[in-house]
């Protein structure tokens, strides 16, 4: 079942009934009632009025290959051909790591709707249809898995030089690669490595970020996030954001593979949202609490806690609701 006429008719604004959407798409009003409860399944917000028919509340502009490639200047020739869009998918790092399997190097997959979305630690990500983007980039290294240390927090920051290159200020990250708006949860990062481990190694590199939720969505999201549409008055165009993604994943990596971590060390301190605040870092039935000093050359968060500075390669931090002893940390 082909949505995407019926989107595009809808995306005017306008009201339509069900008879004029069924001789126009050339199916019956039946299967028009079906597709748009179809569309709803998916996250899409579609108003119904007996006598008038349906319509969307607000424009919807899908994702077009075209328009990413033209914005890629010089990147245009690596990518050209290597870019799929989905109109919906299971999981675009699985479709991702299937183009590696496969012999493909580096390739891109691109969805307007995910039905099971992955984000760290086996979290759910919510990903409705035509509102945020679902982005996961194959790309090879030569080197073998050891040198990839502190790649997740690398493309946090790259995550963060695409938006400010579409106009996006003010964002901030949390250890070890969540993109932060207002303390909120804008973007978030998976990554999943394969190959052997003396190298090559092919690396999935999913990124969600939350464009316009739609409120009817937000209820199945577990924690405090925001978007780009509730806080900017840019208009958000999806496919800039992902020509920009793109052209900073590309320069970014190549930089990351010649010189490692150790040459993103000062950025990520400049906009570690928690540096110099009392944390709490859990992995398993761990706790520890200190206060986050940004991060080590190798991707490490650096703990100061009564015992000393202490390097922590894992885990998930939150702020610490313990109080201060003598104004240290604990």
């Amino acid at each position: 079942m082909d949505l995407r006429p019926l989107i595009q008719t809808l995306a005017d604004g306008s009201f339509h009934t069900g008879a004029s959407l069924g001789r126009q798409l050339g199916v019956t009003r039946t299967i028009i009632g079906r597709q748009v409860e179809t569309l709803r399944g998916m996250g899409i917000e579609i108003h119904s009025v007996t006598g008038k028919g349906y319509r969307l509340p607000v424009a919807l502009e899908l994702m077009s290959v075209a328009r990413i490639l033209d914005g890629l200047g010089g990147d245009r020739r690596l990518w050209s051909g290597h870019i799929e869009l989905l109109f919906s998918t299971g999981s675009t790092n699985a479709d991702a790591m299937r183009k590696g399997q496969e012999g493909l190097s580096h390739y891109l997959v691109l969805a307007e709707h995910q039905a099971n979305g992955r984000g760290r630690r086996g979290k759910t990500w919510v990903s409705p249809l035509g509102a945020n983007i679902a982005f996961s980039m194959l790309w090879t290294f030569k080197s073998g898995m050891a040198a990839l240390e502190g790649l997740s927090l690398v493309v946090a920051i790259l995550v963060v030089d695409a938006l400010r290159a579409c106009g996006y200020q003010g964002l901030g990250v949390k250890w070890p690669n969540d993109i932060l708006l207002n303390s909120c949860k804008l973007a978030g990062i998976l990554i999943e490595i394969g190959g052997d481990a003396q190298g090559p190694c092919k690396v999935v590199i999913g990124i969600g970020i939350n464009v316009k939720m739609p409120y009817s969505s937000a209820e199945a999201i577990d924690q405090a996030f925001t978007d780009l549409a509730s806080n900017y008055e840019i208009a958000p165009d999806r496919n800039r954001i992902v020509a920009a993604l793109l052209k900073a994943l590309t320069a970014g990596l190549a930089v990351f593979a010649r010189h490692g971590f150790a040459a993103f060390q000062p950025r990520w301190n400049d906009i570690d949202t928690y540096k110099g605040r009392d944390v709490e870092i859990s992995s398993g039935t761990s706790r520890r609490v200190g206060r986050a000093l940004g991060v080590s050359d190798t991707g490490a968060l650096l703990l100061e806690t009564e015992a000393g500075v202490v390097h922590i390669a894992g885990g998930e931090l939150t702020p610490s609701m313990r109080p201060l002893h003598g104004g240290g940390a604990l």
